[in-house]
């Protein structure tokens, strides 16, 4: 159920800054942003906006959260200085630690929380996608922990390539649907959950996992990552004497775990990078479009069509981006890069051997950026640069093993 439009306007348009906050009832981050949705789910958003705007204000809510999040999974993770690794490049790097995370990634922190809030809003099922199967087996979790029902829509080609991750959600109790339209993958995933939700909406929570979707998805979905960022902030404060990195770097398809440690340091001096997939590069390549309920930068053709995005990442096999991070890079607040596929694997390889950490192969594409740039004018020697390590890479060991 995708909604496609191409929209000439150039990427010329006045700047605004951008602090990551409240993008208002219309959920607009500038020209990005918005709802775009059949007339049906309008009320279902209407409802969960309100219903997150209540919790959020509401201190009992947010302790349990904080509770949740403390005593299940695992936060606050570490921020690791990578000492080998930092010495062979010359600059210093740290490794803000969402591997470590209950289910191996970033994406508990945005579950728990949705979660949280499909209860408190009498919801008894959970929908979600996922293309790495992070995100779904985060969801099977949080639903196992507090009795609901879940449905995740996996596409077919990711199924194939993340066999360990569709055995979790399924021991976990959830029923993992395979799509088969499309690429299968991630996009075509997002289109069946989306088609589920407006014949369910009385019962079920659409339980996005990224910062995408109408509003208020990517707002509501940044402020649950928001914890990555505050974390890391006062980490950093502990262990550098300037206590700000000179760098942020996190990889972005949708752009969750990116907006979530960004939203610690956009009101510092820190530069902000997002790693896209060569293949899936919509800040790069793409063009403002309206692509499942948001407009932002989406990969299409001159008619509007959606083009397919392609990565060796299940988890960053998106045509678009987050409507916060378009607005990013629109401000110039934040800069978008692209890493090739094999950069990517050899990425992983060399913080494995250096570190003793296996990094998921999304969160590779940060690390990658980190060993082109080291030296250069992009991160000169001496320079501090924290990596978001969104997730583990036990998930790619099949198909890194078939790669390498």
């Amino acid at each position: 159920m995708s909604l496609t439009l191409w929209n000439p306007e150039s990427r010329s348009a006045p700047p605004r800054r951008s602090g990551m906050d409240d993008p208002g009832s219309e959920g607009r981050f500038g020209r990005f942003g918005g709802r775009f949705v059949p007339e049906s789910l309008v009320p279902a958003c209407e409802e969960l906006e309100r219903g997150f705007r209540e919790a959020w204000a509401d201190p009992a809510f947010r302790a349990a959260l904080n509770q949740t999040l403390a005593l299940y999974a695992g936060r606050p993770t570490p921020v690791t200085p990578a000492a080998r690794l930092s010495a062979e490049l010359g600059v210093t790097l740290l490794l803000k630690r969402e591997d470590l995370a209950h289910t191996g990634s970033h994406k508990i922190n945005n579950v728990i929380g949705q979660a949280l809030l499909a209860r408190r809003m009498g919801k008894t099922h959970l929908l979600a996608e996922t293309g790495a199967g992070q995100h779904g087996v985060a969801t099977a979790t949080a639903g196992a922990l507090l009795g609901l029902d879940v449905t995740v829509f996996m596409g077919e080609r990711d199924m194939e390539r993340q066999q360990l991750n569709v055995f979790r959600m399924e021991l976990l109790g959830a029923r993992v649907v395979g799509v088969s339209s499309g690429s299968r993958t991630l996009k075509d995933a997002c289109n069946e959950a989306l088609r589920n939700w407006v014949g369910a909406v009385d019962d079920a929570h659409y339980c996005i996992g990224s910062v995408l979707g109408p509003h208020p998805y990517p707002w509501m979905v940044r402020e649950f990552q928001r914890v990555i960022g505050e974390e890391a902030r006062g980490q950093c404060a502990d262990l550098l004497t300037h206590g700000v990195p000179d760098v942020v770097v996190a990889c972005v398809g949708g752009g969750s775990n990116a907006a979530g440690v960004f939203a610690g340091f956009v009101d510092t001096s820190a530069r902000l990078v997002g790693v896209e997939p060569e293949g899936g590069a919509a800040v790069t390549f793409g063009q403002p479009g309206v692509l499942h309920g948001f407009q932002s930068y989406v990969l299409q053709d001159e008619s509007g069509q959606i083009l397919e995005a392609t990565s060796i990442s299940a988890g960053l096999d998106y045509p678009g981006v987050g409507p916060e991070h378009a607005h990013l890079a629109d401000t110039g607040r934040a800069s978008y890069v692209t890493m090739s596929d094999d950069e990517a694997v050899a990425a992983v390889s060399r913080l494995a051997r250096t570190e003793g950490i296996l990094p998921a192969l999304e969160s590779a594409h940060a690390v990658a950026w980190v060993l082109r740039a080291a030296g250069t004018a992009d991160l000169p020697s001496g320079s501090t640069v924290l990596v978001n390590l969104s997730g583990r890479g036990d998930k790619d060991a099949d198909q890194l093993a078939r790669l390498m």
